[in-house]
């Protein structure tokens, strides 16, 4: 059996895409990536909140599905809305990686008063500045490698520990945040 999976272009949206081909060829299955631009990847600028939250990352690649140039889509959990569109199903979900955010360039404790923290997540500010109202929080959109590049201009960034773990990235300070200071993401 053969398959087209529609992903997005990201690096890791495509490590994920080839996670769920291997987990599909131990049953027979190929699997041929559609690379879908969405609109969340097309504007790296606007706060999420003001272009549309959750749906900006998903709506063209389940289109893609529902148009049929995809048999299949692969997104991140954290990504979907909590309402499947009509003519789409959740049909599988892999084992969930390490489910904690990393702050990469300074730990939480050695962080200085004033230090500028990017994040694109209102979860994530509105979690650090309880446990440092001394920082600040700033605007941080872009793929793994555009937001890691801005380590030095920033502080501190916060992203997903799974995204590290799976581009194999290794940044020189991490500390993975105990849920007790950072509730990770529904779905990351």
């Amino acid at each position: 059996m053969h398959v087209r999976a529609a992903t997005r272009g990201s690096r890791l949206a495509r490590w994920q895409t080839d996670h769920i081909a291997e987990l599909l060829a131990a049953h027979g299955v190929t699997v041929e990536p559609v690379v879908v631009s969405t609109s969340g990847d097309r504007d790296k600028t606007t706060p999420l909140s003001q272009i549309g939250g959750k749906g900006v990352f998903v709506k063209e690649v389940q289109a893609a599905v529902l148009d049929g140039r995809a048999d299949i889509a692969v997104h991140s959990a954290k990504d979907l809305p909590a309402i499947t569109p009509p003519g789409l199903l959740l049909a599988a979900v892999p084992t969930r990686a390490d489910a904690r955010d990393a702050l990469i360039g300074s730990t939480l404790a050695d962080l200085p008063a004033g230090a500028r923290v990017g994040t694109g997540s209102a979860r994530r500010r509105v979690q650090l500045l309880a446990a440092r109202p001394d920082i600040t929080c700033v605007e941080l959109r872009g793929n793994i490698d555009t937001r890691l590049a801005k380590v030095g201009e920033l502080d501190a960034i916060v992203m997903a520990a799974a995204a590290l773990d799976r581009l194999c990235l290794t940044p020189d300070v991490v500390e993975l945040l105990d849920e007790g200071v950072m509730i990770p993401q529904v779905g990351q």
